[in-house]
């Protein structure tokens, strides 16, 4: 697949040309830590190519190219697109820089002038020691090596077409598009993209569940719940608003499950170097990715109704959820899983669960002290917000731990010395 134009190519290496000059004329700037300044430039550019799904695969693009890009200069972990040659000196700030400049502008293309910006000012900081004059001009060059491995290997992997249409029978339990809208069901096809690390999408996948059985004693129960505590006439109300469940509801809905804020607020002050950092982005994205691929699988195969259409469809026509609900099936539930694929990664990597963080989201403060307590409290937020049915979430997090466990044990490991 030819990535680039020709044009574009020109134009790449015309900036090159500029940027290195520039920085020849300029001291070095002091600049945080390469990986994690480019994972907060790809998790904002990623929010522009569109739903959260899309997101994860933009993530796990870039941070593979950013890995490989590194490990390229200095071979520490196994590479996942291939090693690339690196001359001797190649500077790794240049190279993640690139990768993550190439990556991003290809999967996100409305956002390629502003991140040529950001990158060319980002290069513009960069110098040379004296021993390796070229090195940021080798820099680039192994991080477009690396950024081209990846976008080739992605290239015919299914995410094109994320849609499909959608027709299924009026019964109950049958999944059906929701109020206030009825939008669309949407992601129909995201279940069949190639998975990044999964030998098959329904590796580990939830299901069957008690819960599709509309005469169990887990249907009862779930139904009763998100009935009682989901409504937006009981969340919404004065006395409830300020809640923990109210505010639970809003605080994972509002950016609270955003995945790199939280894996950067974990390792701050841990001492990992590049390489490291780079790492767990990767695995963290790639685990991502694979879950928000199988959770939807099983979305379209169970296609398992939303709580507000089992609610209404009993005879209470004028009860709604305290959020609005997505626009897919209920089962299982995507949040939980992407937040529990993510939180595996970290805890597997860092070796404890008791990893505190502190992060703001949609105006709420939260502090957790372990992941579990975080991914427990994402599965419930759900719940609350009356749009999942509470096996959906539990068996949502349960997929994505088991997604984040194997990706950790089988992708980007320790080289043996």
């Amino acid at each position: 697949m030819n990535l680039m134009s020709n044009a574009a190519r020109r134009r790449f290496a015309r900036r090159r040309r500029f940027v290195l000059l520039f920085a020849a004329l300029l001291p070095g700037l002091a600049q945080a830590d390469a990986v994690t300044d480019w994972n907060t430039t790809a998790w904002q550019t990623a929010t522009a190519a569109g739903a959260p799904p899309i997101q994860t695969r933009v993530n796990a693009i870039t941070h593979l190219a950013i890995h490989d890009a590194l490990n390229s200069i200095e071979p520490r972990y196994e590479p996942y697109a291939g090693t690339h040659p690196a001359a001797r000196g190649a500077s790794p700030e240049a190279a993640v820089a690139t990768a993550a400049y190439m990556t991003l502008s290809i999967t996100v293309p409305s956002q390629a002038t502003a991140l040529e910006t950001t990158y060319d000012t980002y290069l513009a900081g960069l110098s040379c020691p004296a021993a390796y004059p070229g090195c940021v001009s080798d820099g680039i060059a192994v991080g477009a090596a690396a950024a081209e491995a990846i976008l080739a290997l992605r290239a015919n992997d299914g995410a094109a077409t994320p849609h499909a249409p959608y027709a299924a029978p009026l019964l109950p339990g049958v999944y059906q598009p929701t109020p206030p809208n009825f939008a669309a069901p949407l992601f129909g096809n995201w279940g069949k993209v190639k998975p990044f690390a999964l030998g098959r999408v329904t590796q580990f996948g939830a299901g069957p569940s008690p819960l599709m059985n509309l005469r169990s004693g887990t249907y009862r129960r779930d139904y009763q719940e998100v009935m009682a505590v989901g409504s937006a006439a009981v969340r919404g109300a004065p006395q409830n608003v300020d809640s923990y469940e109210s505010r639970a509801a809003r605080y994972w809905a509002g950016g609270g499950a955003n995945a790199n804020a939280i894996a950067q607020q974990v390792v701050a002050g841990r001492g990992l170097d590049l390489w490291q950092h780079a790492r767990l982005f990767a695995l963290m994205n790639m685990a991502q990715a694979d879950a928000s691929f199988g959770l939807f699988e099983g979305k379209y195969r169970y296609l398992f109704w939303r709580p507000v259409t089992a609610i209404q469809a009993a005879g209470n026509a004028q009860w709604l959820p305290y959020l609005v609900t997505p626009p897919y099936p209920d089962y299982a539930s995507g949040l939980s899983g992407l937040t529990a694929s993510a939180m595996e990664v970290l805890r597997r990597l860092l070796g404890t669960d008791a990893l505190p963080y502190t992060l703001s989201a949609a105006g709420i403060e939260r502090h957790f002290d372990t992941l579990s307590q975080a991914e427990h409290e994402a599965a419930m937020s759900r719940v609350y917000a009356g749009i999942h049915f509470r096996t959906a979430c539990m068996d949502g997090l349960k997929q994505g731990n088991k997604i984040g466990n194997y990706v950790v044990r089988h992708y980007l490991r320790p080289r043996r010395r």
